[in-house]
């Protein structure tokens, strides 16, 4: 199987989409730059969905749901919004037959909506905060699409927080932030840079926008997740006060926050290789398959006898697939179970029954390790844990490999080409320089890293001074 997919030095963009065919992840859809999303790609969806969610809580988060539809006297009343916006909405203008009184937009983010209902729901200082998520569907109209990437349709989580100050709003922003940053390090096994991003790159009408980036195997930037402290933009807009404790009406301050489908591809471009999927342990729905193999009906019973009870063993820690089907060979199997990207693959054969030991090949490395199975189970268990730091070091060694300091600017051109990759540079802080930079380049800056140190220099492009290194690179 693992010939049906393009090896990477190829043709990097057909071996992503080739691992997602030929692992049963996504299918195109009949509505152009729209994705089906099938049961094994939904279920790293739900992977995600269930540990973030689990963290959400833990920080005070709740769930709710707002619609679909948003009017667009809605999307008009926040001007940088609508503005930054409008070129990606879908709008409909006929219901039921008939022509709408007023246009809705199929919601590409829910701001408006959900700022709407807040004017109902705050009145006082006791009132606040609100700390709401929501897990919903949007849609952007994409010209170029991408299989998890980039599609007209994607699945998302937004949460939309209301806070008393300033100070309530940014320190939400950043909390949210380290709750992304460590889902996709101790989850994901993906190391990320955490930052700001520049005006330019900002979301539309936010006050900052914050931000973690993650680089792919081609050297480009992955945005990962955005966290915004929006002010009280949205607050004006539609006129949400509250009382304060003094008895004075004051307008709330906003955040919203969101990661989305896109994170499916980051674990698909992070990890994978030219024979599919590798997924960290704890990012796999399930961790372990077993793989029998007989030649006759005497062997088969005692090679499945033996299989059933490890399983059982197995299963009181980990979720264990026992692939017994008669109509394929273990090649045969061996290779569809590594283009789903199962972390550990445990052959049994007669002789490993006579011996009382199986063979466990590691998914990531290829590995082959013969366990007595009297030491099995805690070997998994180690294996497991092992795996799941060994992936997200691979990873950061990449990144740190293909992380530059890039003080010329004919330098930078050359590099950020060949081999790509981060290049912390000096930048003047001028949209002028920035906008150079992308044009000629197509670079962008990803984002002013938190670590950013005083360190004075000369920016990259013109030349004036600088306080510190930012960080530039191709991007999806």
């Amino acid at each position: 199987m693992a010939e049906r997919i393009t090896k990477r030095e190829t043709d990097y963009s057909k071996w992503y989409t080739d691992i997602i065919i030929q692992g049963k992840l996504a299918d195109y859809s009949p509505v152009k730059g729209c994705m089906v999303i099938r049961p094994t790609g939904y279920a790293l969806w739900e992977k995600i969905q269930k540990y973030l969610d689990d963290m959400f809580k833990e920080t005070g988060h709740v769930n709710a749901y707002f619609p679909l539809f948003i009017p667009e006297s809605f999307m008009e009343k926040e001007a940088e919004h609508v503005k930054g916006f409008s070129p990606e909405c879908a709008v409909v203008t006929h219901g039921g037959g008939a022509k709408l009184e007023e246009n809705l937009y199929v919601r590409p983010t829910s701001e408006t909506i959900i700022w709407s209902m807040y004017k109902k729901w705050i009145m006082s200082y006791r009132d606040l905060p609100i700390l709401i998520n929501q897990w919903a569907n949007v849609v952007r109209w994409e010209m170029r699409t991408r299989l998890f990437l980039r599609t007209t349709e994607f699945l998302w989580q937004e949460g939309h927080t209301a806070h008393a100050t300033y100070e309530e709003a940014e320190e939400e922003t950043l909390k949210i932030l380290e709750v992304y940053r460590k889902f996709a390090e101790d989850y994901m096994a993906i190391p990320v840079l955490i930052g700001k991003k520049s005006e330019s790159e900002k979301f539309a009408g936010a006050k900052h926008t914050y931000c973690i980036e993650a680089m792919m195997q081609d050297k480009k930037a992955l945005q990962s997740g955005t966290s915004h402290n929006l002010g009280q933009n949205f607050a004006k807009a539609f006129d949400v006060k509250f009382q304060d404790k003094d008895g004075s009406r004051k307008l709330v301050w906003a955040t919203s926050w969101g990661v989305s489908t896109r994170l499916v591809g980051a674990l698909i471009m992070v990890h994978s290789d030219d024979n599919g999927l590798v997924l960290p342990p704890k990012m796999a729905t399930n961790q372990i398959v077993i793989i029998p193999i007989w030649k006759s009906d005497d062997q088969k019973e005692k090679v499945l006898n033996l299989a059933d009870n490890i399983k059982k063993d197995l299963c009181q820690d980990c979720s264990v697939i026992l692939d017994d089907r008669d109509q394929y060979k273990p090649g045969y199997k061996y290779s569809e179970w590594e283009l789903q990207g199962i972390p550990l693959r445990i052959e049994i054969g007669p002789r490993d029954v006579e011996n009382n030991q199986v063979v466990i090949v590691r998914r990531d490395t290829r590995e082959k390790i013969f366990v007595p199975v009297i030491e099995l189970r805690n070997k998994i268990n180690n294996l497991l844990v092992v795996m799941q730091k060994e992936m997200l070091d691979k990873a950061k060694a990449m990144r740190e490999e293909f992380t530059f300091m890039i003080n010329d600017y004919n330098e930078f051109k050359k590099v950020i080409d060949e081999p790509g990759g981060f290049l912390y540079s000096h930048w003047c802080g001028s949209v002028e320089c920035e906008r150079k930079v992308k044009d000629d380049t197509k670079a962008t800056i990803r984002l002013i890293p938190f670590e950013k140190k005083k360190e004075k220099g000369t920016c990259l492009v013109c030349g004036e001074k600088s306080e510190g290194r930012v960080v530039f690179g191709k991007a999806y």
